[in-house]
C-alpha cells in the first residue's frame, strides 16, 4: 500500500508539472527518425520517391497510467520543385484518466536554391481530437482516511462540460542545408487553438523548435565513395512552448549502415534532465535504387528531477522505409549537387 501510494504521488507530481507547463507537447529523442514531426520543411526531403516513418515513445515506463506517444507519417518526393506532399498522424495518451490527443494533418513543402545550398519551406494543417475519461479520475472525497481509495465510491465533484473536443491546428517550418551545416526552425499551433473542456478558453501555446547539425567528414582527404565514409554529426535541438523549454545536445557517429548517438537533454527551471543513447541500423534492400529499411532504438535515463528507479526511464522504437516507385521514369532531381538535409541523419 505504501509503495502504491508513492507511485500515485509521483504520478500526481508529473501531472502537475505538465499542467504548469501549459499543455506541453511531447518531443522525440530520435528526432532524426521522425523528421516531419520535427519540422514540416523536411517533408519530401529524401533520395527516393516514397518514405514512411513510424516512431513510438513510452515515457516514464513505471509511472501508473503511462505516457505513450506515436507518430506515423508518409511523404512523397516531387523533385521538380524540390519538396513534396505528406500526411502525418500523431497520437498521445497520458495518465490514468486516458487524456488522449489524435491529430492528422497534411503537409506541403517547397525548396529554392542551387548546387551550393537548398532552402526549404513547409506548411502543415490538420485537425486534432482531444478526449478524457472522467470516470477514471479519483477525487479527494473518494479517498477514505483509513482504507484509501475505494473503487466505485461516489463523488460530489462536478464534471466539466465536455469530454471531447475537435479543433483546427496549423504549423510551418523552414530549413537550410549549406555546405556541412543544416539549420532549421518550426512553429506549431500557430493559430493558438482552444482545447478547453470546461468552456473557459484555454489557448494552446505555440511550440517553437530550432535545430542545427554539422557533418564532419572523417575521410575527407581519402578517395572513397560516400557510403564508405565515416562521419561525426553533432547536433543541437531547442524546444520552447510557453514557459517550458528544453535543449538536446548530442553527437552521432555514422559509418556504413550503423549510426550510434549519445545525447544530453536539459529541461531548464529545475525540470527533468536525461542522457539518451541511440542506435540506428540502415538495412538496404537495393542500394542502387535507394530502397531501405531503417530501424532505431533509444533509451533516456533521467539524471535530475525524476528518479530512474521510480520511472524506469523512457524508451523509443522507430522504423522507416524508403523506396523508388517503378512508375517513376523521370530521373531528374533538383539541386543535384547540393548537400541535402537527409545527409545529416
Amino acid at each position: 500500500m505504501r509503495v502504491l501510494l508513492k507511485r500515485y504521488i509521483l504520478w500526481l507530481l508529473i501531472l502537475l508539472c505538465g499542467k504548469l507547463a501549459v499543455a506541453q507537447d511531447h518531443m522525440y529523442s530520435q528526432f532524426f527518425n521522425s523528421p516531419v514531426y520535427l519540422n514540416p520543411a523536411l517533408n519530401g526531403q529524401f533520395q527516393g520517391d516514397l518514405r514512411m516513418n513510424l516512431i513510438y515513445r513510452n515515457q516514464f515506463t513505471s509511472v501508473p497510467g503511462g505516457f505513450n506517444y506515436l507518430t506515423a507519417s508518409v511523404d512523397y518526393n516531387i523533385p521538380q520543385f524540390g519538396g513534396g506532399i505528406g500526411l502525418i498522424f500523431t497520437r498521445g495518451n497520458e495518465g490514468t484518466a486516458g487524456l488522449t490527443k489524435n491529430n492528422i494533418a497534411g503537409i506541403y513543402s517547397y525548396s529554392v536554391g542551387s548546387d551550393d545550398f537548398v532552402l526549404s519551406f513547409g506548411v502543415q494543417a490538420g485537425v486534432t481530437n482531444r478526449t478524457v475519461d472522467y470516470g477514471k479520475l479519483v477525487f479527494s472525497d473518494q479517498i477514505d482516511p483509513r482504507l484509501g481509495y475505494i473503487p466505485g465510491s461516489p463523488t460530489n465533484a462536478e464534471s466539466p462540460r465536455f469530454d471531447n473536443r475537435f479543433y483546427f491546428d496549423a504549423g510551418a517550418g523552414v530549413n537550410l542545408a549549406l555546405s556541412d551545416f543544416n539549420i532549421g526552425g518550426a512553429l506549431q499551433h500557430i493559430n493558438r487553438p482552444n482545447e478547453s473542456f470546461t468552456g473557459t478558453p484555454a489557448k494552446l501555446p505555440m511550440r517553437g523548435t530550432a535545430h542545427v547539425s554539422y557533418r564532419w567528414d572523417l575521410n575527407k582527404d581519402e578517395n572513397l565513395d560516400e557510403d564508405e565514409k565515416s562521419f561525426f554529426i553533432p547536433s543541437v535541438v531547442f524546444y520552447k512552448q510557453s514557459t517550458a523549454q528544453s535543449i538536446n545536445i548530442g553527437l552521432q557517429y555514422k559509418r556504413h549502415n550503423l549510426n550510434a548517438g549519445l545525447w544530453v537533454r536539459t529541461a531548464g527551471s529545475g525540470g527533468p534532465s536525461a542522457i539518451t543513447f541511440s542506435l540506428i541500423f540502415d538495412l538496404f534492400l537495393n542500394k542502387e535504387s535507394g530502397e531501405k529499411f531503417r530501424l532505431g532504438v533509444s533509451h533516456d535515463a533521467p539524471i535530475s528531477g525524476l528518479n530512474y528507479s521510480n520511472t524506469s526511464g523512457t524508451t523509443e522504437g522507430s522504423i522507416g522505409y524508403e523506396t523508388t516507385l517503378p512508375s517513376r521514369t523521370d530521373a531528374y532531381h533538383k539541386f543535384e549537387g547540393a548537400r541535402r538535409c537527409y545527409d545529416f541523419y
